[in-house]
């Protein structure tokens, strides 16, 4: 039977409740267990798909078609364990499930209420799919407090009793702030997170404390006589310089055995952390750097590219190179291609990555048109390809009027809203005024290569799973006129129907793929893209 780790955060958002999950896990992991990570999120969306990147950051696309939270690519990278569906819940989707329920008569004339329907379905996403696992992490989003958490509350705290005691803990992320002007760490708004979470009926067990400075011993006492848990069981998290460092750190502080003896576990075993040590010696000790160019819409917030900044470091530890990214608004290139030259001329490479809308594409064009006649390594994702398209259709294969439907109606549609496709279920349509949310090409499917090409020799194989999140194609009708423009589509569809991966053999590094490798990649597993891609920026460097 599984054990449940509840954890929740208080005083304020961003305390790091999904990093902490991730390192706990992986923690887990180096002692032999298997474990999966859940998150709760208590908005009403039924899925982040339809939010703004600078609401909710990035939207993170797992193999089986679910628009998830970003936390869920925290959890892939540091545990390697593939997110699903059933490990992202939201307040939308379990009131949506509930309403269309009762309006087929399924509750057989009950009065539907908060307790015990929402509850019930809490505690059922929870407990599913958890039979060969040996921990299952379950993050609560928001803050105790948060009207929208409340039901997700009560849910952990039956849910507790339920499974009975040694089965189920509850942690608690609080932040213990430093008042420059006193020079004190404060331990008060902790004392009172926990007195409101334990008013709700969940007393936690184990406390983690962000902190920018180091937490006393006597304050973790007091912490811990005020907040009923043990000295030993308040867990300072004090920031790092890498993220990947955070395993090793909250290893250190005692986090994984205090979790184990708060179930009654004594630690013993062999612990095996070579991986994180091997990992965050790469990154304090490069050989080297580079940097890379990332023309987006949406930099004016990073975790709106969160999976893509970590892919880039990950390609950065397979070549024992600091990567530095520069961040550029797109739209500084629309109507001033002076501003071009200026910023890219320091990359070492240049990446365009996905997006929605016609805001910044003339810019992303300029770029791609930079970067190949510049010969600089360029690398195009999703929208990033679709640019890259566009910019040989209008300046290699004379198709000067070269444009996306997505921009509004065009004689040439370079690229198109894709109306059906071979899903994993059958044949799968769309239509351009059907709904937004869930109506993409979404999750991974499989692409068969050129056996000759650059992406095949990357990759190892001709046959490639990939994730996709996207609504428009590359119009499959200009495929000669683009190949005879140098433009070569080295990666389709099984059904020869879909656009997959385009590259200029003649060029130092043009690739642009349709999916999103960055969501696979992993700092002990970076993908072969973006090890590539890195290796071409190293070598780029050398050549200025």
């Amino acid at each position: 039977m599984a054990r449940f780790i509840f954890i929740t955060g208080g005083v304020v958002s961003s305390l790091g409740k999904g990093l902490m999950a991730a390192s706990l896990a992986a923690l887990l992991q180096a002692r032999g267990y298997r474990v999966r990570i859940r998150k709760f999120d208590p908005y009403l969306n039924v899925d982040p798909g339809t939010m703004s990147p600078y609401q909710h950051g990035e939207v993170y696309v797992t193999d089986d078609g679910a628009e998830t939270d970003l936390d869920l690519g925290h959890y892939e990278r540091f545990t390697g364990v593939a997110s699903r569906q059933s490990d992202n819940i939201t307040s939308g989707r379990i009131y949506k499930t509930i309403i269309e329920r009762e309006r087929r008569g399924d509750y057989l004339g009950a009065t539907v209420q908060v307790i015990p329907h929402v509850t019930d379905a809490i505690k059922t996403f929870a407990r599913a799919e958890t039979d060969d696992l040996d921990f299952v992490l379950c993050e609560i989003g928001g803050t105790v407090g948060d009207i929208e958490s409340l039901p997700f509350i009560e849910a952990i705290r039956q849910l507790k009793n339920e499974v009975g005691r040694g089965q189920a803990i509850s942690i608690h992320t609080t932040l213990v702030p430093y008042i420059a002007a006193a020079g004190e760490l404060k331990t008060k708004p902790t004392q009172h997170s926990v007195r409101e979470l334990a008013a709700l009926g969940v007393q936690p067990d184990v406390l983690v404390c962000r902190c920018e400075h180091p937490l006393p011993a006597s304050e973790r006492a007091k912490i811990a006589l005020f907040c009923n848990v043990p000295a030993s069981a308040v867990i300072p998290a004090l920031d790092a310089k890498s993220i990947y460092a955070v395993p090793l750190q909250y290893h250190g502080e005692g986090l994984d055995t205090e979790v184990l003896r708060a179930f009654g576990i004594e630690p013993e075993g062999s612990l095996d952390l070579t991986r994180w040590q091997k990992i965050v010696h790469a990154l304090t000790n490069p050989e080297g750097e580079v940097t890379v160019g990332v023309v987006g819409k949406y930099v004016g917030l990073q975790d709106a590219y969160k999976s893509l900044n970590e892919a880039l470091v990950h390609g950065g530890i397979a070549n024992r190179v600091k990567v530095n990214i520069r961040w550029i608004d797109a739209e500084l290139f629309e109507g001033n291609k002076g501003e071009i030259a200026g910023q890219l001329e320091p990359c070492d490479a240049i990446l365009v990555p996905g997006a929605f809308g016609e805001r910044g594409a003339e810019g992303k064009i300029e770029s791609v048109r930079f970067a190949r006649e510049r010969e600089i390594p360029y690398f195009g994702i999703c929208f990033g390809m679709q640019m890259a398209c566009i910019e040989g259709a209008r300046d290699l294969a004379g198709i000067e009027t070269a444009s996306s439907t997505e921009f509004g109606p065009t004689e040439e549609p370079v690229v198109g809203l894709i109306t059906e496709w071979m899903g994993r279920d059958g044949l799968e349509k769309r239509q351009a005024s059907g709904d937004m949310g869930g109506t993409m090409r979404l999750g991974a499917y499989t692409a068969a290569l050129t056996g000759n090409s650059v992406v095949a020799s990357i990759y190892g194989t001709d046959s490639i799973s990939e994730r996709h999140r996207h609504r428009y194609e590359v119009n499959t009708g200009y495929k000669d006129a683009l190949e005879k423009g140098g433009l070569v589509f080295s990666g389709m569809s099984p059904d020869g129907t879909l656009p997959e991966i385009v590259e200029r053999p003649d060029h130092p590094w043009f690739v642009g793929v349709q999916f999103h490798p960055e969501l696979k990649s992993k700092p002990f597993d970076p993908h072969p893209l973006f090890a590539s891609f890195i290796a071409a920026a190293v070598k780029q460097s050398r050549l200025v």
